[in-house]
C-alpha cells in the first residue's frame, strides 16, 4: 500500500524503460503515483500517463517560468508550448476530471528570482485549487516563507489539509507554522542522509505526512563516486522504513497510515 504522491515521469531518464520502472512500482508495492505536470506539455504527458497506467494519476501544475528558464528546461526542449496562466487554468478547468492535484506549483528563489512575475500565476493555482476543490501540491525552494505568507492570506477559503508542502526545506518556526496551520508533508527518499526532513517527520503528526519521489531526482542511493542515481516511485520503500524507525512503529502500520493519509486528502 506505497503511495508516491510526487515525481515526473514525464522526465527524458525514463525514456527507455518507463514500463519496466511502473512495473518495478508495482513489485515493491506501490498503490498510487501522481506524476506532476509543471507546464502545457508535461500537463498534457501527465494525463496521457495516467490514462495509460492504472496506478498512476495526475497533478496538473505551472513551475515558475524564470526558475524554468535559468534552469535550462527551455533550452533542453525546444519544442516546449510557452502558454499564459490563464490558458493553463482554462485546460486545467475542461479536464478537471481527469486529475487529482494542483501542482507543482509555487514559489523558487533559488533559481528563479523574478517574485513580482511567480506570485500572481501561484496566486491563480492557489485560487483554481480552491474553486475545483482539489489538493494542491506546493514548491517553495528557498521561498517557504513567502509560500506560508501567501497560503495564510487565503485562510478560512483554502482548505489546509489540502495542502502538501513538497520537499519543505524551511528553518524551524517556519516548519512549526506549518504544522500549526495543519498542512500536511511530502517526504523524499533522501530522507534516509537529510536530518532536515528526518526532524519534520519527528515533530509532524503522523497523519500529515505523505510520501513522495520527486523521482528522477532525491533518489536514497548514492553512486560510490557521489554521481547521480535516478530515482524511481519503487524507491519509496526507503522512506517507510525511515518514517517507521523514527516513530517507533512497524513499517506495515506505517505504510497503512500514509495510504489511509492519501485517501483522505486525494480521494475525498
Amino acid at each position: 500500500m506505497l503511495i508516491d504522491v510526487h515525481c515526473h515521469l514525464d522526465h527524458h531518464f525514463y525514456k527507455d524503460d518507463l514500463d519496466k520502472v511502473i512495473e518495478n512500482a508495482r513489485k515493491a508495492g506501490v498503490v498510487r503515483i501522481i506524476t506532476s505536470g509543471i507546464d502545457w506539455n508535461t500537463n498534457n504527458i501527465a494525463l496521457s500517463l495516467s490514462d495509460k497506467y492504472d496506478i498512476v494519476k495526475a497533478a496538473l501544475g505551472r513551475y515558475p517560468e524564470d526558475a524554468l528558464d535559468r534552469e535550462g528546461y527551455y533550452e533542453h526542449n525546444p519544442h516546449a508550448k510557452r502558454t499564459f496562466v490563464d490558458e493553463d487554468v482554462d485546460f486545467m478547468r475542461k479536464n478537471k476530471d481527469r486529475f487529482v492535484a494542483i501542482g507543482e506549483c509555487g514559489l523558487d528563489l533559488f533559481n528563479g528570482k523574478d517574485l513580482a512575475a511567480q506570485i500572481p500565476v501561484f496566486k491563480k493555482l492557489v485560487e483554481l485549487s480552491i474553486e475545483l476543490k482539489k489538493p494542491i501540491i506546493i514548491h517553495s525552494r528557498k521561498a517557504e516563507r513567502e509560500v506560508l505568507q501567501i497560503l495564510l492570506g487565503y485562510k478560512g477559503r483554502l482548505d489546509p489539509d489540502k495542502v502538501i508542502l513538497h520537499c519543505f526545506s524551511g528553518r524551524k518556526s517556519l516548519i512549526k507554522q506549518a504544522i500549526d496551520e495543519g498542512y500536511n508533508f511530502s517526504i523524499p527518499c533522501n530522507i534516509k542522509r537529510a536530518e532536515h526532513f528526518q526532524g519534520i517527520v519527528s515533530n509532524s503528526p503522523l497523519k500529515k505526512i505523505l510520501t513522495e519521489t520527486d523521482a528522477p531526482y532525491l533518489s536514497p542511493y548514492k553512486n560510490p563516486d557521489g554521481s547521480f542515481n535516478r530515482n524511481e516511485p519503487a524507491f519509496v520503500s526507503e522512506t517507510i522504513k525511515v518514517i517507521a524507525d523514527i516513530k517507533g512503529m512497524t513499517e506495515e502500520d506505517c505504510k497503512n497510515q500514509i495510504f489511509m493519509n492519501y485517501q483522505r486528502i486525494f480521494d475525498s
